[in-house]
């Protein structure tokens, strides 16, 4: 079994696995987020919020990751 208490430890040292989690958790949950907003009431348009919202961070998340690369530190 391995120890939850190291869990946080691994996006850290590896940071495309926490962009890849990031981009997972985005496309699972923003067409929920949609749906929701399809079934109940459409009078506004309050998913558009949230996706760009969250896109945004996501976007900055890639930037961060894939082109200001950093030098890995290693302790």
């Amino acid at each position: 079994m391995r120890h939850l208490a190291n869990e946080h430890t691994i996006a850290q040292i590896n940071p495309i696995k926490g962009f890849r989690i990031h981009l997972l958790v985005f496309i699972l949950t923003i067409p929920t987020v949609w749906a929701i907003w399809f079934f109940t009431d459409k009078t506004y348009l309050w998913p558009l919020w949230q996706t760009a919202a969250w896109g945004t961070g996501l976007l900055f998340h890639y930037l961060g990751v894939f082109v200001f690369k950093r030098k890995a530190i290693n302790h």
